[in-house]
């Protein structure tokens, strides 16, 4: 039976549970897009970013207890339709390694948007509940998206001039 949600924390902390649902679906999908990347580049910014995941899960661990709260995950929809158009991708289009380095670029782009839609937000609901320490560990979290999409935005260019040139010739 659903309940009527009245108060704002209710909200914050439904998505922190959402955001955290959603960090630990892409720490298990990080691994695969790292064996799936045949870019070394790509590959290794996919390694990276898995310890920042982590270390965002942490962070966001840490801010359920600053609220006297513990952690719960709460479902997301959100990131189980980029999963599941990423998995639908690969398995019934077989992408080449540069059409697939190109679409895992495409993927991670729409993953690190929803992330930063998501951090923004939930920065902008500490700082209004005058939670100041769980705005500092989502601020933080919120950095590492920007600056992942930042790099898979350059893997993207990159590639895109290497396939395409390669298809001139």
């Amino acid at each position: 039976m659903a309940t009527t949600m009245t108060e704002p924390r209710e909200l914050f902390l439904h998505e922190l549970g959402d955001m955290l649902t959603a960090e630990k679906t892409i720490e298990k999908a990080l691994p695969k897009l790292r064996q799936e990347a045949t870019d070394d580049e790509l590959a290794r910014g996919f390694e990276h970013h898995l310890d920042e995941t982590r270390q965002q899960i942490e962070n966001l661990e840490r801010v359920f207890e600053s609220l006297g709260e513990r952690p719960k995950a709460e479902r997301c929809p959100g990131i189980e339709g980029i999963k599941a158009e990423h998995d639908e991708f690969m398995r019934e289009r077989k992408p080449t390694e540069a059409i697939c380095d190109l679409f895992l670029t495409g993927a991670a782009a729409r993953t690190e948007h929803y992330e930063i839609a998501a951090y923004t937000g939930l920065v902008e609901m500490a700082r209004a509940l005058g939670e100041r320490e769980s705005a500092s560990l989502l601020e933080e979290n919120l950095r590492q998206e920007q600056e992942m999409l930042r790099a898979v935005e350059s893997s993207s260019k990159r590639l895109m001039k290497q396939t395409l040139g390669a298809a001139s010739r």
